[in-house]
């Protein structure tokens, strides 16, 4: 793999991730509002919105380097009509430009609440078109690899279990800082919607996880029963990178799963010491096995022809 595959697994798995994270905090915040109020929904969301905006500039950077001559970058969004590769563009300069906005006005509780949260819904809506449009440009009848079902299903998968992961992670440091504080009045109902949301997060996981394990054996096996080309991309999978293909499986599967049950039960059981640890361990492991396996995504794949 060159460096500019590489800063194309970099920009895709932030940008994904920034995505899921978004969303799903939107929805959080909204059940947290409904549950108790505004002032406890922002308490435990507004820090980890704040965290989304260098993730995504981080991976909009990583972008650059995959272009041969950065300066001409704009010329890409010139065939909105006809090209992917421009609309992913676009929607990502505008998940952007509105991400900031909502983030600003949450910040300084710009507007009603409803209003902050159109502006996020136009925000998501945006973020899953960038997902959408990035699947969309692998679609290459040329790629037998990359123009697949699965690559547009993996691709949400990414973006939505990331996201979550993310999130819990995001939220148990957030609940650390919040009970370090002297003149938090409301640390009870944090923690009580702490516990709920995790629960959330560790099932959401697990079953995005089951919807993976379905998706990579009916992959493989439609390769290999493809054309050539194809069928070296399985080949490539199971043999030549069959230990990158073995470990990003083991560390989705320790993440998502066998972390998301533990921190299931440890937010069931209010134990927060194991449960914050369980967050963490379980986004870390999750996000070094998506790294793995966008890297085998790009280093797979066999193309048909020149």
């Amino acid at each position: 793999m060159n460096s500019q595959e590489l800063a194309l697994v970099i920009y895709t798995i932030l940008v994904q991730m920034s995505v899921g994270a978004f969303v799903i905090l939107g929805l959080i915040h909204f059940y947290v509002g409904r549950k108790t109020d505004e002032k406890n929904a922002s308490e435990m969301s507004d820090r980890a919105l704040f965290a989304i905006g260098p993730v995504v500039v981080l991976g909009v950077i990583a972008s650059f380097f995959h272009l041969g001559n950065p300066a001409n970058a704009f010329r890409a969004v010139s065939n909105l009509g006809t090209s992917w590769l421009s609309r992913e563009i676009l929607f990502t300069v505008l998940f952007v430009g509105v991400g900031a906005v909502f983030a600003v006005m949450q910040w300084r509780k710009i507007g009603s609440f409803r209003m902050r949260q159109g502006v996020a819904l136009v925000a998501a809506a945006l973020g899953i078109a960038v997902v959408f449009s990035m699947s969309n440009i692998y679609q290459l009848t040329a790629e037998p690899a990359w123009n697949t079902f699965a690559t547009t299903i993996n691709f949400f998968i990414t973006t939505f279990l990331l996201g979550a992961l993310a999130l819990g992670a995001a939220f148990v440091v957030n609940y650390s800082y919040l009970k370090a504080k002297q003149n938090c009045s409301s640390i009870k109902v944090q923690c009580e919607m702490l516990r709920t949301v995790l629960q959330g997060i560790a099932i959401s996981s697990i079953v995005l996880l089951s919807v993976q394990l379905v998706v990579g054996p009916l992959l493989i096996s439609q390769l290999s029963a493809g054309n050539a080309a194809a069928v070296a991309s399985a080949g490539s999978l199971t043999n030549e990178y069959g230990s990158l293909f073995a470990l990003r499986l083991i560390l989705v599967v320790l993440g998502a799963g066998l972390f998301g049950l533990f921190l299931y039960r440890n937010a069931l059981l209010n134990n927060e010491r194991w449960m914050a640890s369980a967050a963490l361990a379980a986004f870390g492991l999750v996000l070094v096995g998506e790294l793995v396996g966008r890297f085998l995504f790009y280093a797979a794949h066999v193309r048909i022809g020149i």
